[in-house]
């Protein structure tokens, strides 16, 4: 790229004091997604990423979890596979400046709000797959707040991230980082929880790999959002450890 390290800091939006402030306390994944999404191509390998963190709300399904399985909160029916090994046939539509897979009436999104923030996704490989993609593109587009509030799992790090929007901290970031959807992995499978690995290309070419675990909770798949410093971010060179997968 020919952007100095200088000028590359400076138009970062998830470097500026107030991201950094709540990044500190529940979203330093971002932030590390964003910093190697600025590298340039080819100064990254192929090594597999570190296994996700286990974190407190992860490490069992909860009792309302399981009693919740194959109920969507809006209605959308729930599938017995717990794997994807093909790249889903997929409509596409932009959210922000980011292509989100949609399939109303399957995997979701169900239902979509005024303001734009899409929820309810199907209880199925596809379907968390698609609540991962539409999950991070909210976020990197100007929902960073709705996603805390309304597509995250209950957890500490969750109450961390409501406590800092009380205190009217900025957890939007800025600025989105132009990225679209590469590719995909579904590391793990249940009814109650799942692990999606998404591969990212930037504007410039360069790739980069982001891994989120997810919960089922009150009838559809929520973010459970790793503490401060956690989750596997990684850069890679190539795709060939992805299923390919993109809408533009």
């Amino acid at each position: 790229m020919s952007q100095s390290t200088e000028s590359t800091t400076e138009s970062n939006p998830f470097t500026k004091p107030g991201f950094l402030i709540a990044a500190a306390l529940v979203v330093a994944l971002i932030a590390a997604a964003v910093v190697i999404f600025l590298l340039p191509k080819g100064q990254g390998n192929a090594q597999p990423g570190p296994a996700p963190a286990e974190t407190s709300s992860t490490s069992a399904a909860s009792p309302s979890a399981s009693a919740e399985a194959g109920k969507s909160v809006c209605g959308l029916p729930a599938s017995k596979e717990t794997a994807l090994g093909t790249a889903p046939k997929s409509k596409w539509d932009l959210l922000g400046t980011m292509a989100v897979p949609t399939d109303p009436s399957t995997a979701g999104p169900g239902t979509v709000g005024k303001d734009g923030l899409r929820s309810c996704f199907a209880q199925s490989p596809t379907g968390a797959l698609y609540a991962t993609v539409n999950i991070w593109a909210a976020s990197f587009n100007g929902y960073a707040k709705q996603v805390y509030l309304e597509l995250s799992a209950d957890s500490p790090s969750r109450d961390k991230a409501v406590q800092a929007i009380k205190e009217g901290k900025d957890v939007s970031g800025g600025t989105s980082p132009k990225v679209q959807i590469a590719g995909f992995m579904i590391h793990s499978y249940t009814p109650e929880t799942a692990v999606v690995e998404l591969a990212f290309e930037t504007k410039d070419g360069g790739y980069g790999a982001l891994s989120t675990s997810l919960l089922w909770e009150d009838g559809d798949w929520k973010m459970d959002i790793p503490p401060a410093g956690g989750g596997a971010v990684r850069q890679v060179s190539d795709l060939s450890s992805f299923i390919p997968w993109a809408g533009v």
